[in-house]
């Protein structure tokens, strides 16, 4: 433990120099001070949050200010109180110096009777209390644009399903009740020195017994934190000599020794088992002969790995890990979002094969929401099932297809050595492509139409092998892992990469349509025979390509995942057309609402920028095509261009006409992660 760290056994005139030299020379303090106190100043910062803990009982509101990037946390007791205030007034003094101003905000918790229940007028019966703050100045020496700012911010804030209400007092006791100043008025103003009072109405816990409410106090923790950061950003642009890039960049930069263990464990419960391999079956050809022997009467029986991993002791070791410890709010959400994410895939493992497997992919994956399948019934209308890849030759073998990803692979492995994939012919995937813990695996009955290979390299190499190994560059590991939910947007993002380099061809877009209606048959309660039957005889699938399309999403017991690729792409579309960059999705394996979560991290310098970039980034043709993307085109109106609507209406009477099919031209056969 190095002397910053060490607790301080009394606030002496020693100690209080020793932290301000650090303060003034930019260098992170993390002190425990007496009475279970704190203070932490995570670099040189023009603002200080203080929160001095009263005689009686206070439970959560502490919490709100530890999650600042400069803070201190004393008792409230007279002698504690005059200590602490030499500390504060000495930081103070210091720090204006450096800054020109210096802006202390106090926060205290409203008494309890605050919590009184109100009552809904029609039926009289309790409402939650709705959130509140009151915001104090005093006198004419307090910052009008910061008050403002933080008024305005606070009044976004929602808990309980509730709004917060906020009042400001300009002429109240900038300290909580009972208490005295921190630093007397004349004193601040000589100093250059602001001082706010932050009131808090404690709805984060029940009035009578003080047990606090976890789930309410984490939301508000994080959306006071969001409102404090923006009133030290307004103070910092207006009365400081320092211009902060962004409100984000006020955030803590120091990552403690809690957050390390979370994520290094977090990491290791997901790398310890491949739930998409799990749901595999390893019978694929076996089962198919045997469906087509049936004369496509009777499901296939399908076969699974055993499972390497007791579901009940992941459990157990991912419920043992400290989240609770982690202050920032930001990475304690992004971990609390993947632990219980990562709990809701161990049950999906220990399903694999029974038919509460589909239960588990409906909080993982989503079903398929209305929009959706209407988007997907009409690219299958407007897309001929006779529609084929362009291109001439015979299709590259796995063997082939595995030496053109070799060179993809040397290409990132010449920009950093550190690129550690691998290309692997596996016997149990039988056919297709997936992208498996960091490795490329082909199945060996894989047969890549030449026209889909650059696009099939750029899918799986350029977009998950890249994220992958960029998160694996980052801090945390969960940018390797993937953050919860990061499916969707990871799939758009390698559907997109299929555009970008000119090989999202027709079928490709018509065979992601008909996974979306599959799934959508799953959901609706159709058998395995049902939806074969509907892909291949209204849809105008082949058989085997009917078959590939049910069985991935029949796989385990029924997998929504496959709806993901179209949901991904219209997302990204949406996110493209709103001025998005593609940069921030590359730093790892990200849902789009992790985007601004990147950012803030990305400025508080916690996380840095990714070091490998797709090959296609590279092309000026790239550009070409996103420019109309970033004008609003849509999925159909990049498969219909200017087709008219006859022509669509005359193809949906031919493919409403037909009857059981067999191989039509343009069939996809292969099965893959893509």
């Amino acid at each position: 433990m190095s002397q910053v760290d060490r607790p301080a056994e009394v606030l002496s005139d020693a100690f209080i120099g020793e932290v301000v030299a650090r303060a003034r020379g930019d260098e992170r303090v993390r002190r425990s001070l007496p009475g279970g106190g704190r203070i932490h100043l995570d670099r040189r910062l023009p603002f200080l949050c203080v929160y001095r803990r009263p005689a009686g009982q206070d439970e959560g509101t502490q919490q709100l200010v530890t999650c600042e990037a400069a803070s201190v946390v004393a008792l409230g007791d007279a002698r504690s109180a005059r200590r602490a205030g030499a500390l504060v007034r000495e930081l103070a003094g210091a720090l204006s110096e450096h800054f020109s101003a210096f802006l202390i905000v106090e926060v205290w918790a409203a008494s309890d009777d605050a919590l009184a229940d109100s009552f809904h007028a029609a039926s009289g019966e309790p409402i939650p209390p709705r959130p509140a703050f009151k915001i104090v100045t005093r006198g004419v020496h307090h910052p009008d644009d910061t008050v403002e700012t933080l008024a305005r911010s606070l009044r976004r804030i929602r808990a309980l399903r509730r709004t917060a209400e906020v009042a400001v007092d300009r002429d109240g006791a900038v300290h909580p009740p009972g208490m005295k100043p921190l630093i007397a008025a004349s004193e601040a103003r000589r100093r250059s020195c602001y001082l706010l009072g932050l009131e808090v109405r404690p709805v984060y816990r029940d009035a009578g017994t003080g047990q606090v409410y976890p789930a309410v106090l984490r939301s508000l923790r994080r959306q006071t934190d969001r409102a404090l950061r923006q009133a030290f950003f307004a103070f910092a642009m207006r009365h400081t000599r320092v211009r902060p890039q962004h409100y984000y960049s006020l955030g803590r930069r120091s990552v403690v020794k809690a957050v390390w263990e979370v994520d290094q464990r977090l990491a290791e419960i997901d790398g310890s088992f491949d739930l998409l391999l799990q749901a595999t079956p390893v019978n694929v050809e076996g089962a198919w002969s045997e469906f087509r022997r049936s004369r496509y009467e009777k499901a296939p029986r399908f076969l699974y790995r055993p499972v390497t991993e007791e579901p009940a002791l992941l459990k157990r070791r991912l419920y043992e890990i400290p989240i609770e410890k982690i202050e920032d709010p930001t990475l304690a959400h992004m971990f609390r979002e993947k632990q219980d994410e990562l709990d809701r895939r161990i049950t999906m493992l220990a399903d694999v094969g029974t038919p509460r497997f589909l239960a588990g992919s409906f909080q993982v994956h989503g079903a398929v929401e209305p929009s959706l399948l209407e988007l997907a019934e009409r690219l299958l209308e407007a897309i001929s099932p006779r529609s084929r890849d362009q291109g001439s030759g015979r299709p590259l073998e796995a063997a082939e297809f595995a030496r053109r990803a070799e060179e993809e692979l040397a290409h990132y492995r010449s920009q950093h050595a550190a690129f550690g994939a691998s290309v692997t012919i596996r016997d149990d995937l039988y056919s297709g492509l997936l992208v498996s813990r960091g490795h490329l695996l082909v199945g060996r009955r894989t047969r890549v139409p030449r026209s889909r290979v650059e696009a099939l390299l750029q899918h799986e190499v350029g977009t998950h092998l890249v994220t992958f190994y960029n998160g694996r560059a980052q801090p945390f590991r969960q940018l390797e892992a993937g953050l919860a939910g990061y499916d969707g947007l990871q799939e758009g993002l390698a559907v997109l990469a299929e555009y970008l380099v000119g090989g999202l061809s027709r079928p490709r877009i018509r065979y992601l349509a008909a996974r979306v209606a599959a799934v959508a048959r799953l959901v609706q309660g159709a058998s395995f025979v049902e939806t074969f039957r509907w892909l291949n005889a209204r849809a105008g699938f082949s058989r085997r390509s009917a078959y590939t399309i049910t069985m991935r999403v029949y796989r385990g017991g029924g997998l929504t995942k496959d709806a993901v690729y179209l949901r991904g792409l219209v997302e990204i579309l949406e996110y493209l057309r709103r001025g998005g960059e593609l940069e921030p999705l590359l730093v790892g394996k990200i849902a789009a609402d992790h985007v601004p979560l990147i950012r803030e991290l990305q400025l508080r310098q916690v996380l840095h920028a990714p070091p490998w970039r797709p090959r296609y980034m590279g092309n000026p043709q790239t550009a070409e095509r996103l420019r109309p993307l970033r004008d609003g085109r849509t999925v159909l109106q990049l498969v219909e261009g200017k087709a008219d609507e006859n022509r669509i209406r005359r193809q949906r009477r031919e493919d409403r006409a037909g009857g059981l099919h067999d191989h039509p031209p343009g069939d996809d056969r292969r099965q893959s992660g893509a």
